[in-house]
């Protein structure tokens, strides 16, 4: 069933071509107005991009990304050795020399492997495919057939993005967290300030961070879904939206552009390690957010303006 058809069947509406595009009447109006429409479209989205082979190789390879660094680390530290260089700071390598005293700290050692590449590339390939790969196939009339609207069809392709960054970072943890409690030993969580707290709240400030992690996706994955209302090619707009994402890295680590680096998106990415530290640093982790929430308003706003004046019937 195609994602056109599965919107329609969703809301209980006659399937694509039931009615012309620029139909208006009761039964466009009712279905605009009724929230199960709403519910129904958000569903099939959701479902549609999870089920697409492509969004589980995706998180097939994020999942065997914890699995990888477990192993390497397992191996690097059989002869009692630690793992990464040890010291403060929170970066990837200081969880990594964590990871054999408490499998826990798995979670964060994959989950600061993760974000700045693999995380906001599988991101960018299911934003930027989001509406251009509907076009290319041709079924994107169709959806707005349904009748969707294209405010509520963008807002439910948005939406669903955002659950995949949700779910991918899920999985990252979940499989981190499964292989670390397999390979080490696991209990009470010594935080970078160096005080203590049990396994069980351990447990929920990685929850925490898995989900200030998928927070902090959401800017970029408002701007792959800007660059997918440029055009009608899926490959074009998922290779322009990594594009942009290795572009502003790259720039990111450039010491003589410090002064736009606090504007650059990914640039708080790594903070969510303050929220392993007692107590919370919350300054990075606010201007994370912040930042993240204007790169939405600002893109989420162009992407809006552009797909609600796109020529669909080319």
């Amino acid at each position: 069933m195609s994602q056109a058809e599965g919107a329609a069947g969703a809301a209980g509406e006659p399937e694509a071509g039931a009615a012309p595009a620029g139909a208006e009447g009761p039964v466009r109006a009712d279905a605009v107005r009724n929230p199960l429409w709403t519910f129904g479209i958000l569903r099939s989205e959701f479902a549609t991009t999870l089920r697409r082979w492509r969004t589980l190789a995706l998180l097939g390879v994020l999942a065997a990304v914890p699995v990888l660094i477990g192993i390497a680390v397992r191996i690097e530290t059989a002869d009692g050795s630690s793992a990464g260089p040890g010291g403060g700071g929170g970066a990837g390598p200081a969880f990594l020399s964590q990871v054999t005293n408490n499998g826990l700290f798995l979670v964060f050692a994959a989950l600061a492997a993760t974000l700045p590449v693999f995380l906001p590339m599988a991101v960018g390939v299911i934003a930027g495919d989001s509406v251009a790969g509907e076009a290319n196939a041709g079924t994107l009339r169709y959806l707005l057939v349904a009748p969707a609207g294209r405010t509520r069809l963008l807002l439910a392709k948005y939406a669903a993005t955002l659950g995949f960054c949700l779910v991918a970072t899920l999985v990252v943890a979940a499989s981190a967290l499964a292989v670390g409690a397999l390979l080490f030993p696991v209990g009470e969580v010594t935080t970078i300030s160096g005080t203590t707290i049990g396994f069980g709240e351990g447990l929920v400030r990685a929850g925490i961070v898995a989900v200030f992690v998928a927070a902090s996706l959401t800017g970029f994955a408002a701007l792959g879904l800007f660059v997918s209302t440029l055009t009608n090619s899926g490959i074009a707009a998922m290779a322009a939206t990594v594009g942009v994402l290795i572009t502003v890295q790259i720039v990111d680590t450039i010491p003589q552009l410090s002064g736009v680096h606090p504007y650059l998106f990914p640039h708080y990415w790594l903070s969510f390690a303050d929220l392993l530290r007692e107590p919370v640093y919350w300054d990075e982790l606010v201007k994370n957010l912040e930042l993240q929430a204007l790169y939405v308003a600002v893109f989420g706003s162009a992407a809006w303006a552009r797909f609600t004046t796109k020529d669909i019937t080319a």
